[in-house]
């Protein structure tokens, strides 16, 4: 007779640095690595500008849409840019033990096809409030997450996996 695997019961797991509650799902999210002119397209997406954190274009996957798709659009609602999307060249993963969240971030290496980079544009979503492009020498004096962005966009040839870090704010 066939054995028959069941979801847990509360479909949550217990993490092992806070015994907190790990939701089922893991949320999947696509970024894009844009160099431009020797230069890193990054974005700021904290409300306010709350924060000096700095990291590429991108966001969370919605089902039934391929990854490049996804990606295209995020990059659109962030920046008003076109792009094409190439190879992947990085895998990272973060996560807040205190609050059970857990995210896997797929990079893509990516081009601009159409638009231009303009200090009016307003992401509709409210997520982004500003962008810049930075050259490898000035990322050592921002802070930018994943660790790896700078290697990645600059130097590395294969893809890269960049282990489980802790959020960061």
């Amino acid at each position: 007779m066939p054995r028959r695997i069941l979801p847990h019961p509360a479909r949550t797991r217990k993490t092992p640095e806070r015994d907190a509650p790990m939701p089922a799902a893991v949320r999947l999210a696509v970024r894009a690595v844009i160099v431009t002119d020797g230069r890193l397209l990054l974005v700021n997406a904290w409300p306010g500008a709350q924060s000096d954190l700095w990291c590429a274009p991108g966001g969370g996957v919605e089902r039934g849409t391929s990854l490049h798709e996804n990606l295209m659009r995020e990059v659109t609602e962030e920046t008003g840019l076109t792009i094409a999307v190439g190879a992947p060249c990085l895998v990272n993963e973060f996560h807040d033990p205190t609050r059970g969240f857990h995210q896997v971030d797929l990079y893509f290496r990516a081009t601009i096809t159409s638009g231009t980079l303009s200090p009016d544009w307003r992401d509709p979503m409210g997520v982004v409030n500003r962008w810049r492009l930075a050259a490898r020498a000035e990322m050592a004096g921002l802070r930018v997450k994943p660790d790896s962005l700078a290697e990645v966009a600059f130097g590395a040839d294969g893809p890269l996996y960049d282990p489980l870090e802790l959020i960061v704010r």
